[in-house]
């Protein structure tokens, strides 16, 4: 048997919900090709067409039925089949249900049967007493019935973990909201609820700790929303609120600051704690809007605005959202058609040895040659690209061309010693990696992998330290991106083990005039000497710049005075005009050489 749940307009129209084992044996039909489908997969070519009208008749006025006729499975074999459908009701929730039994028979002792009143005749008290027997135990399989149609209900409108509306039964009820909006005018807003560091939490703490944020996240909502107030979980840590529009709209914006403020709190699960803050996008369905479906959108749009401004805050949505918001699908459309294209190449910047002012690397960095936008830097695009959880597939895209591009720089004559890429998070996840290291033909000796220090050093995973192991056996070079940027300790580089520090831009800008800004560098270089690192001064904007890193002890610069990104073209043009010297520093000693390092 089956069960499908009905539209309320029309009993014929139901999309099955349920399905038992011996339904599939007989249909030929697996679960999963049944539910979610409408019933006219059981009509196949062999049924009789007075039978097929006869049974469409009674579903459109909700009656039940019974048949005998000849059917097919899905393979097309022909059987006899008794066919009933039963109409079943929820008074709780409204919803209406058909309970579809189907019974394989022999054609030998089969009867048609078009009709449920059948008349059964009772020839003496033994047959009566059997009837009766049979009543009864029909109307108890009918009580079962129904409570398993509740069952499936509220498995088809409820979210197994929170108990809060699911994604199917808000997009029914926002069709219901709007319905209303349009037929009455009757306004309301909607909030769109992210948790900003759930995913560190399953990192850090596990996906027990996960779920159970969820559940509090989920009671919390509940206890702050009204009886009118519709609360769904979307999925992940996603949450929604359609809450009827009063006639201020001051109980929508104190319930956003309300959640808000109550996830400033700290989250502790098994002893540990944490922090776990959300951002809210709000907007209004208006009576006057010409496209009110497109609030739940406009609700993400302004989620999105309250991420980019810092997190931990709610914002109501503005048009000049809606025009960021066009912008943004744009964006994300030519990302996508970009990466089926590979459109995404390496710009390269030279980094410089302090001892010698020649090239000893460049770091590969990547540009997308946008159609009528011209060369993006990743500013441009890369918050997008992470949306759309595409930046993996950035990386494979960019780094499978540098290898080309150190041949033409070897074809060319010019003497490139090496080149450095920066590796993100799910690229050094992602098994694969080495794998197209070792296929890529660059040789592992010219090869820096720069990690970012948003990495999180602290907590890397099983296959990250695989990966960063099989790096260094492989003879590749590790480099720390951007140390200081607030993630990382010397716990974390002592496990890391890095062999290159790159100190970010922030520090080294401004060197020149603040006494503090060279202390703190001072000590950070000390830091990365001290565990037998070499160290890279980022953001070298001048000669002055680069004259006081070198006397600081860093053994290699890098920044605009020595060249910004450039193609690989401009890059080998470069090297060919000034043999790859690129400076001429004073000091001449105490500084290791990346080129000898390099190989």
């Amino acid at each position: 048997m089956a069960l499908a749940l009905a539209s309320k307009d029309d009993g014929a129209v139901m999309v099955f919900q349920w399905c038992n084992k011996v339904f599939t044996k007989i249909t030929g039909y697996d679960a999963d090709q049944v539910l979610g489908q409408r019933a006219t997969i059981l009509i196949g070519p062999d049924l009789e067409q007075g039978v097929h009208l006869y049974i469409m008749e009674k579903l459109m006025n909700w009656e039940n039925c019974s048949t005998t006729a000849l059917n097919n499975r899905k393979n097309g074999e022909i059987y006899l089949q008794r066919m009933d459908w039963t109409h079943l009701s929820d008074p709780e929730t409204g919803n209406h249900w058909w309970l579809c039994s189907i019974i394989e028979l022999e054609e030998a002792r089969a009867k048609p049967a078009t009709r449920q009143d059948d008349f059964v005749a009772v020839a003496d008290q033994d047959s009566y007493t059997k009837a009766l027997e049979k009543v009864h135990r029909l109307e108890k399989e009918n009580t079962r019935l129904h409570e398993l149609a509740k069952s499936v209900a509220k498995d088809a409108n409820e979210d197994a973990l929170t108990g809060l509306s699911n994604r199917r039964h808000f997009e029914v009820e926002l069709k219901t909201w709007i319905g209303n909006l349009k037929k009455t005018g009757t306004e309301f807003a909607v909030l769109y609820i992210d948790l900003d560091r759930f995913k560190f939490v399953n990192d850090t703490l596990g996906h027990d700790a996960g779920d159970q944020l969820l559940v509090s996240v989920a009671q919390m909502l509940r206890e702050l929303t009204d009886e009118s107030d519709l609360v769904a979980r979307l999925g992940g840590d996603e949450f929604v609120i359609l809450k009827p529009l009063s006639n201020s709209a001051l109980n929508v914006s104190s319930l956003a600051d309300e959640i808000v403020q109550r996830m400033q709190a700290p989250f502790s699960f098994d002893g540990k704690s944490t922090a776990c803050s959300v951002s809210v996008g709000v907007a209004i369905a208006k009576a006057n809007m010409e496209v009110p479906e497109q609030v739940v959108a406009d609700s993400d749009a302004a989620l999105y605005h309250a991420k980019s401004q810092g997190r931990g805050r709610w914002s109501f949505f503005t048009e000049a959202m809606h025009s960021n918001s066009i912008a943004t699908k744009q964006l994300a459309s030519d990302l996508l058609l970009a990466c089926e294209r590979r459109e995404f190449i390496p710009y390269f910047q030279p980094l410089i040895d302090a001892r010698t002012g020649r090239i000893a690397c460049a770091e590969a960095l990547v540009r997308w040659p946008h159609p009528t936008k011209g060369i993006l830097a990743p500013g441009a695009f890369l918050d997008t690209a992470a949306h759309l959880g595409i930046l993996k597939r950035i990386d494979e895209i960019v780094f499978a061309s540098l290898s080309n591009a150190m041949s033409e720089f070897d074809d060319s004559g010019v003497h490139l010693p090496r080149i450095a890429v920066n590796v993100s998070a799910a690229r050094l996840a992602d098994p694969t990696f080495i794998h197209d290291i070792k296929s890529s033909g660059i040789s592992p000796e010219r090869l820096t992998v720069e990690i970012l220090e948003s990495v999180y050093l602290d907590r890397i995973g099983d296959v990250v330290r695989w990966t960063i192991d099989e790096l260094d056996e492989m003879g590749i070079t590790i480099a720390l991106d951007d140390f200081g940027t607030g993630h990382a300790s010397v716990r974390g580089l002592l496990e890391i083990r890095p062999s290159i520090l790159k100190i970010d831009r922030h520090f080294i800008q401004p060197i020149v005039s603040e006494a503090n800004a060279r202390s703190l560098t001072a000590s950070i270089i000390g830091i990365g000497k001290s565990l037998g690192m070499r160290v890279v001064a980022e953001g070298v904007e001048s000669e002055e710049h680069a004259r006081i890193v070198s006397e600081m002890g860093c053994d290699y610069l890098q920044g605009y005075f020595f060249g910004r990104p450039m193609s690989k073209t401009d890059l080998r043009n470069r090297l060919l005009e000034t043999g790859g010297q690129f400076w001429s520093p004073e000091r001449q000693d105490g500084h290791g050489e990346m080129a000898r390092d390099a190989g």
